[in-house]
């Protein structure tokens, strides 16, 4: 692989011999001068090199991968009854956002189709699926897991594949996706051009590269560190008093967007039902919503209706939505990247002075401790807000303690002396006489004597008879 540095001389997109329509549609968007991704990276995949491009999220990526992709397709010299690119995205969230900017993007180029490749859909999209690629759609932007489906049931043609474009690389090497890159990989012609965008460069992802680059170009923009704009701070706490300080940061910064990131899907469920029980607008988002339910999820926020998402890291990437002013980790990441990903969802774009606050308790400590090593600095310490005991023991009240019996205590090897004792005790109540016992016998004895009756007594009425 060969590195380079971001072409800096390069400061206006009409630099670049993009194709006029693609020109135009930069235009009616906007867009007047490049981001250092795409100064570095369009002019090498313009010329037909592969490229390995290491560069956070916000810093205008996907543009650096769509642009010169639609302006070769834009020239008109590639099949059209056959797929001529792939990108591949580790979700189905990023890969709606990829199509809508394609979308975007190719609006005066005439007859270049792109279709989103993804699970989590039902029997209409997944025939519609198969249609667009029979009817060979240019670009497809596709989640490995539904590309292998269409793949195993031969609904999809890659043979004529220019382009192959792999989207967060790292995330999809960190969710298993590794194989399924590969095998796809195989299906590809021998020629085709690749270009990986990663935020990360571990030896996981150059191993891939390795795999299924030839000469690539390597483009090393920045090391994965959260923009200087956004205000991070930092709440220590006790773990029954993380839902109470949650309420009390609402309370101060009233944010109209925000995002709260837990650990795992049955957190995000309690805390949901928790704010909701508190009157506010939220939302959950996790891996059991079906597509239907993230989209009706991600519309109502961004529209307004609202203000606050609960969720796993399921959209610490992703997702486009760039006016969310606060982002809380109730749970800390255990990955420093994985932090950056999660507040780099604020002060994107022109939105820039957004919050990222985060709660820790006791076993966080450790994880929080490797966050700050690995930014560099330490992040503002918090004061604990007034009034805070008494809305923790409204908002998430503690559980009386579930003390162990004796006997318990026991089975696991408790007190040696105590056990002696008890066992003694058991002994010793064996010689006892046992009052039930007694009372059982006296019980048995009054049964055999009312018998004994009522047999004497039939006796004699039978005598009486026959006389």
């Amino acid at each position: 692989m060969n590195s380079t540095d971001p072409f800096e001389t390069i400061d206006d997109f009409y630099d670049f011999g993009l194709e006029p329509t693609v020109l135009d549609g930069l235009d009616a968007m906007g867009f007047k001068h490049p981001s250092p991704v795409q100064a570095a990276a369009i002019p090498h995949i313009l010329e037909g090199k592969d490229v390995i491009a290491c560069a956070q999220t916000g810093t205008g990526k996907t543009a650096a991968f769509v642009l010169p992709v639609l302006s070769e397709l834009a020239s008109g010299e590639y099949p059209d009854e056959y797929v001529n690119a792939v990108v591949m995205a580790p979700t189905r969230e990023l890969a709606q956002q990829i199509d809508r900017q394609i979308d975007a993007f190719s609006y005066f180029v005439g007859g270049v189709s792109a279709v989103p490749i993804y699970g989590g859909t039902g029997g209409i999209e997944w025939e519609q699926q198969k249609r667009a690629l029979r009817l060979g759609a240019d670009i497809i932007i596709a989640t490995p897991g539904r590309l292998l489906s269409h793949i195993n049931l031969n609904t999809v043609d890659l043979s004529r594949v220019s382009f192959f474009v792999l989207d967060e690389a790292d995330r999809m090497l960190d969710m298993g996706f590794y194989e399924d890159i590969i095998e796809v990989y195989k299906l590809l012609p021998g020629d085709v051009q690749t270009v990986m965008f990663s935020a990360t460069m571990p030896a996981k992802i150059r191993k891939l590269a390795k795999a299924i680059t030839k000469e690539a170009v390597e483009v090393n923009i920045a090391i994965s560190r959260p923009p200087e704009s956004i205000d991070q701070s930092v709440y220590f706490c006790k773990d029954d008093e993380k839902m109470a300080l949650l309420i009390n940061i609402f309370k101060e910064k009233n944010p109209s967007k925000s995002i709260v990131f837990f650990g795992s899907k049955d957190r995000v469920k309690e805390a949901y039902r928790l704010l909701r029980s508190h009157g506010y607008q939220v939302e959950q988002m996790h891996s059991d919503l079906d597509q239907t339910e993230r989209n009706e999820v991600m519309n109502s926020f961004k529209s307004g209706h609202t203000h606050i998402i609960v969720a796993t890291d399921i959209i610490s990437r992703g997702i486009d939505v760039d006016d969310i002013q606060l982002i809380v980790n109730y749970d800390v990441p255990s990955d420093p990247e994985d932090y950056v990903h999660r507040i780099g969802r604020t002060s994107r774009g022109t939105n820039l002075g957004g919050s990222a606050v985060t709660i820790v308790n006791q076993k966080d400590k450790a994880r929080f401790i490797d966050i700050e090593k690995f930014l560099g600095y330490n992040l503002l310490r918090n004061e604990t807000p007034e009034g805070f005991q008494k809305v923790s023991e409204d908002a998430e009240p503690r559980r009386p303690k579930q003390h162990r019996r004796k006997s318990h205590n026991r089975r696991r090897g408790g007190n040696k002396e105590a056990t002696d004792r008890s066992r003694s005790d058991r002994e010793n109540r064996s010689d006892r006489p046992n009052p039930k016992k007694r009372h059982n016998k006296k019980r048995r004895k009054n049964d055999r004597q009312l018998q004994d009756r009522v047999r004497d007594e039939q006796h004699r009425t039978t005598k009486k008879q026959t006389e």
